[in-house]
């Protein structure tokens, strides 16, 4: 629903060449089509489990002068980092306006990186070294999601600021966050805080 919308907004400025719902499909749509900005998620299902930096690593020597902007609901240093490092030409978050989307995707095109602001100081993080840690035990004890809820926690958001975040019913980011706390032996969200920002990975 949410590419839909994305697709009404660019359709009136931009040709879309393609879209796909996976990896496999992404790599194979952007080799067969090589477009000039390719707009990817970071959470992408499918391949290897590397999502959207896997598209950008598998596609970009088939279309080796397409440009990639990352738009994402994470705005977590390590999804960023990760897509960054992977090549891409900018990151911005899906809480941007549509004009803002449509002046980012042209600037990414002209050769310029763009960022959502507020990640300015995690591409920072990430690239002087300040990032999450590669391998940390008790955080692999996590699934994916339970991550995403946990980050966004540790960050601040209300359940309900999460829900509308992820997509998810508050009921739903209720029982997650009770894993998270379980897996990790905590309390409660102000141990969470904490427990995040030890290590680096808010």
């Amino acid at each position: 629903m949410f590419r839909a919308g994305v697709i009404a907004t660019l359709s009136p400025h931009f040709t879309i060449v393609g879209q796909a719902p996976d990896v496999e499909g992404s790599v194979a749509m952007i080799a067969a089509t090589k477009p000039d900005v390719v707009l990817l998620d970071v959470h992408v299902p499918g391949g290897e489990g590397g999502g959207g930096a896997e598209i950008l690593l598998k596609s970009h020597p088939l279309s080796p002068d397409s440009a990639f902007l990352a738009l994402s609901v994470s705005d977590s240093p390590k999804d960023v980092g990760a897509v960054i490092r992977a090549g891409a030409r900018g990151y911005v978050t899906k809480t941007i306006s549509g004009g803002d989307l449509i002046s980012s995707i042209i600037q990414v095109n002209e050769g310029y990186a763009v960022f959502s602001p507020k990640l300015a100081g995690f591409v920072l993080s990430t690239f002087q070294g300040a990032g999450a840690a590669e391998h940390d035990d008790e955080l692999d004890k996590l699934s994916h999601r339970e991550q995403e809820v946990m980050r966004l926690i540790a960050r601040g958001y209300t359940y309900k600021e999460i829900a509308a975040e992820l997509f998810i019913s508050i009921k739903t980011v209720e029982t997650h966050v009770s894993a998270v706390l379980k897996k990790l032996q905590l309390s409660n969200r102000t141990e969470l805080t904490r427990w995040a920002a030890d290590r680096r990975i808010v």
